[in-house]
């Protein structure tokens, strides 16, 4: 390898180049990348004094960066008034306010938003009508300015019903959005038109890293959570080298050990899952065993925040107002 050698004659000269040093020091050099933020929980918003969805909503007020609503957003059925009144804070009717008292809601952050769909939101709509109007600030049926920045292509149908998955990069980290309602988006295995888009979005990525997020978890220890319909969309982002996944759906939060598809640890390649359903709506407290589980909260309300940087990443489970259990840390990716 050749060196090459500077020879500084002069004062000026010497000048000169410690204001060039001082320039390149102070900029990032190619492949470097800054630090990226997400934040967010699933199973978040009902109109009840009971439920969380406020105080959570109020964290969102002190963390920047992109806010991750993980499904489940509008309890309990997902319908148009649940959107306006609970997850936002007005009425489809006329755009008056709904909750004069409420400081802080979860539609607030909806401009940084990049949401999933959660089982509830089909409750109401067997397309999930209301979810896909309310995002995308369907003026026809009442909502209100601004809509998400989801994309929404024929090669990135975010906002499309029928799909709602999508994918969009962070620094130097590709994010992948999915729909885990399998028996609503045509199924997810590796055939499915998800999972199809799914493999051929993976293949044309050049980010170093990858995350991904949808509903339902592979693995929880929630009685009749866990959901073997999503091992093919595992099994495709494994084969892909994918670093973390997030789900909300139990209502807890859970960390798990980089694990295979078939659960066991991998500390190589394996996927570290995160469980975040702990958005506001409350319950489910049993525990059963779960694979490679590390860590178990059934009692917290909160988000969890990643913090997400060249080739790696770090956690922190942010608790509400009154509560005190977090959980932190950080890892590699593949």
């Amino acid at each position: 390898m050749s060196k090459t050698v500077l020879v500084v004659g002069s004062m000026a000269s010497a000048m000169l180049l410690a204001s060039m040093v001082a320039v390149l020091t102070a900029v990032p050099s190619i492949g470097q990348s800054q630090t990226v933020t997400l934040v967010g929980a699933g199973d978040i918003a009902e109109c009840s004094p009971d439920n969380n969805a406020k105080a959570t909503a109020a964290l969102l007020n002190n963390i920047p960066g992109t806010v991750l609503a993980l499904g489940d957003n509008a309890y309990p059925h997902g319908t148009p008034k649940h959107y306006a009144n609970c997850y936002d804070n007005y009425r489809i009717s006329d755009g008056s306010v709904f909750d004069a008292k409420r400081t802080h809601w979860w539609g607030q952050y909806k401009a940084r938003t990049m949401p999933i769909l959660g089982n509830h939101d089909y409750h109401s709509s067997k397309i999930a009508q209301p979810y896909f109007d309310y995002f995308s600030a369907n003026r026809a049926v009442g909502f209100k300015q601004p809509p998400a920045p989801v994309p929404n292509t024929t090669a990135n149908p975010g906002l499309t019903p029928g799909k709602g998955y999508y994918s969009y990069d962070r620094g130097s980290w590709h994010i992948v959005a999915l729909n885990s309602n399998c028996n609503k988006v045509g199924g997810c295995e590796k055939t499915s038109t998800q999972g199809k888009w799914l493999r051929n979005n993976l293949a044309n990525t050049n980010k170093l890293c990858t995350l991904a997020y949808f509903h339902h978890p592979l693995y929880s220890t929630g009685n009749n959570v866990t959901n073997p319909n999503v091992k093919p969309l595992w099994q495709i982002l494994y084969n892909h080298h994918a670093d973390v996944i997030l789900n909300g759906h139990a209502h807890r939060y859970e960390r798990f050990a980089p694990l295979t598809p078939g659960g066991k640890k991998d500390p190589q390649n394996g996927i570290r899952q995160f469980v975040a359903g702990t958005g506001g709506s409350l319950g489910g407290s049993e525990v059963q065993q779960a694979p490679g589980v590390e860590v178990v909260e059934t009692g917290t309300s909160g988000v969890i925040k990643l913090d997400l940087s060249a080739r790696s990443y770090s956690w922190r489970f942010v608790h509400i107002e009154g509560q005190t259990f977090t959980d932190s840390g950080e890892g590699s990716c593949h």
